[in-house]
């Protein structure tokens, strides 16, 4: 059982002070049977009250306000999370039986939230190349982990050509992206053939960074499996999720899953940097040493494109052309 410690930073520096700063956050460790949180903290710039509550998938959720003027936005979550290892299903049932059981659980929920799937541009090409791996002899299980290992071996892990809005169709086309795009397209397919399928957040904790997808969070898919229940399946490393994955919230979807996001009234310009560090208590008494800089850092800013600003925040860019209009009357 690892003992994991995770501090997530998340630091908002904003051109010229911005006001009415309002945010949600989705940064509390899933406390379960699979993991447990010993010690949780979040802390925020000028010590907003936070609202917290549980979501309609059971996620806890963060909510607060800063109204008066800001220039810089942190939002600090440290926890202490020990994971468990995860037993690999082991069903004797026939895959008959299971498609059976599942072909039930589509009309009942929560499982018919994760069976919605978006109508798709490529879809016929996708469909092609589905029926093209599916085998109905095979089991649920069997049939998710080969799609799995599809993704995992035929789309080029790479950063900065994709984002949060890419589609499916596009993910598709450019056969390329990151961990939130891998899990997309799994979810897709796991969703046509059959089996409900939710997107996860979280951290992978690497030991000697053998991991792809090392990044400020990860995302992975959770497939319903009869007789079983949810098991994880990480398309970006071709793995089963195990006690080196730690889950933040779950959802149909990224937006459902969202670490943080919010609005403010102010100028877009702004630049966002994340950073996580991840460390073993065990690993770091062993060698005597204090992990001091971050395993995973990411920094992103602003790009100057407008038509690339519009689509960060559209309320923003609304008040702004609305200003340029009463100047040029």
């Amino acid at each position: 059982m690892p003992a994991y410690n995770v501090k997530h930073i998340t630091r908002y520096s904003y051109g010229n002070p911005v006001v009415e700063c309002a945010n949600q956050i989705k940064l509390y460790p899933i406390n379960d049977g699979f993991q447990n949180v010993l010690r949780h903290k979040i802390t925020i710039t000028k010590n907003p009250n936070v609202e917290v509550f549980n979501d309609f998938f059971g996620n806890q959720v963060g909510v607060f306000t800063i109204v008066e003027p800001l220039s810089e936005l942190q939002i600090v979550s440290e926890a202490e999370v020990v994971t468990h290892e995860i037993q690999l299903p082991e069903i004797e049932s026939p895959a008959d039986k299971q498609w059976g059981l599942l072909r039930e659980a589509c009309e009942r929920l929560p499982y018919i939230d994760f069976l919605q799937k978006e109508h798709l541009e490529e879809e016929e090409n996708i469909k092609s190349f589905i029926h093209s791996l599916y085998d109905e002899q095979r089991t649920p299980f069997e049939n998710a982990r080969i799609f799995s290992e599809y993704i995992f071996k035929n789309f080029e892990y790479k950063k900065g050509v994709t984002s949060v809005e890419t589609s499916v169709d596009e993910i598709w086309r450019l056969k390329a992206g990151v961990c939130q795009d891998f899990a997309h397209f799994l979810l897709w397919i796991l969703r046509y053939i059959g089996i409900p399928a939710r997107y996860v957040s979280g951290y992978i904790c690497p030991k000697d960074h053998e991991f792809r997808g090392e990044g400020a969070t990860h995302a992975w898919v959770e497939a319903y499996v009869p007789d079983y229940g949810w098991v994880g399946l990480d398309p970006t490393n071709n793995c089963i999720a195990s006690d080196r994955h730690i889950r933040l919230a779950v959802g149909r979807n990224f937006s459902d899953c969202t670490p943080v996001k919010g609005t403010y009234k102010g100028s877009s310009d702004h630049v966002l940097e994340v950073s996580v560090s991840i460390y073993n208590k065990k690993e770091v008494a062993e060698a005597g040493d204090v992990v001091a800089n971050p395993i995973f850092a990411y920094r992103s800013s602003n790009l100057t494109d407008t038509s690339l600003k519009e689509k960060k925040n559209s309320y923003r860019y609304y008040m702004e052309q609305i200003q340029q209009q009463q100047q040029q009357q």
